[in-house]
């Protein structure tokens, strides 16, 4: 499967998400490897203000480092048909977006429902995948309610007087798709203070128990032309403790990039687990939607496997993590491309032809007390 070179795509990245940079970093190496293989490529990049920019696909990630970059065209996002990504009210022609946007609204369905509105094909997570991937706790409850292990994890807010579970805890970002935010707690007052003050919780904290000798286990699926699974890796913990932290993943000198973060790539694990992980993987990604590429993360202690969370629109979009055979950004992109294509949302007011509204009652008798039954 290839690019076609007539493609006239568009890469967004940016966003008003604490996952801003990160998320400029896999939309520049998404653009850099689409300006190979197509004639145009249109960098759009989302502000931190939540404003839209044209910006020069070639650009440097320090070009971003203290906002707009110079020469960005600013753009309007209409969400109706017709709509779309806009300059100076000139329709902008694109045939798919590559969302490239980790964290908030680039990640959580609310640009997913602008696009389906404007009726623009992109990559990434539907509306529904985005919202139920980015909800740790519904997402949790959606996998224990099918039969796949999870940990148990519960809200925390200032009030809350004990948790269901022994400490260590880890109290983390209810919406979020980093490590962000995460922190491992030794009581239940802390989770609170922690849920009270941080501003990364203030939408939501969830905690659950801390592993203290877990270990992570991470593996990739990507959904066209067919469910294919990465290999699965074992991200390196700082001092073989604690949480895999924003920091390791992407700060020098330990991290600098998930594609170069110190991982043991495949993992050297058991046959069983790996198969156990292969196994639900596969009903994670139809219990939960799953679309284009996404990254699900288990925890492993013991022998004893756990099913965490998925990354709906992880960094780098995975693609370090296909390596067997291996894929590179050409192939990933094309597939996930021609599946935004062939899947754009489509509404339908098929039934509504006003026969309930010629037989209905003025509004003024509704109001007296009838009822509209559905």
């Amino acid at each position: 499967m290839t690019i076609p070179s007539d493609l006239r795509p568009g890469v967004l990245f940016g966003g008003p998400s604490p996952e801003h940079d990160i998320s400029i970093l896999t939309g520049l190496q998404a653009a850099r490897s689409l300006s190979a293989a197509a004639k145009e490529v249109t960098a759009l990049y989302w502000s931190k203000a939540g404003e839209f920019y044209a910006v020069d696909a070639r650009l440097e990630a320090v070009a971003f480092a203290e906002g707009v970059p110079r020469g960005a065209t600013p753009l309007d996002l209409v969400a109706q048909p017709e709509g779309g990504f806009r300059r100076k009210n000139r329709p902008m022609p694109l045939d798919v977006v590559v969302n490239c946007c980790h964290g908030g609204p680039g990640e959580d369905g609310t640009i997913q429902a602008a696009f389906d509105l404007a009726g623009l094909a992109y990559t990434g997570p539907s509306l529904v995948g985005a919202y139920l991937g980015m909800d740790k706790l519904a997402f949790t409850a959606l996998a224990a309610q099918a039969g796949l292990p999870t940990l148990p994890r519960v809200a925390v807010t200032p009030d809350t007087e004990a948790l269901p579970f022994g400490p260590p805890y880890v109290v983390k970002p209810r919406f979020g798709g980093s490590s962000l935010g995460i922190e491992v707690v030794e009581d239940a007052a802390t989770a609170r203070a922690l849920a009270a003050s941080s501003p990364l919780l203030k939408d939501g904290a969830v905690a659950e128990p801390f592993l203290v000798e877990g270990r992570d286990l991470n593996v990739a699926v990507r959904t066209y032309p067919r469910v294919e699974l990465s290999a699965i890796e074992r991200p390196e913990r700082k001092g073989g403790g604690g949480i895999y932290s924003y920091a390791q993943k992407y700060l020098p000198p330990g991290g600098g990039g998930l594609v170069s973060s110190p991982r043991e790539l495949p993992a050297r694990i058991p046959d069983a687990t790996a198969e156990r992980i292969r196994e639900m993987a596969r009903a994670v990604a139809g219990l939960a939607a799953l679309r284009s590429v996404a990254r699900i993360d288990f925890l492993e202690q013991g022998g004893e496997l756990w099913l965490n969370e998925v990354n709906t629109i992880p960094g780098s979009l995975s693609v370090y993590l296909f390596i067997d055979p291996p894929l590179g950004w050409a192939g990933l992109l094309a597939g996930m491309i021609a599946e935004a294509r062939a899947e754009r949302r489509l509404f339908s007011a098929v039934g509504a032809d006003g026969t309930a509204l010629r037989g209905a009652a003025s509004v003024a008798a509704k109001l007296g007390g009838t009822a509209v039954s559905r």
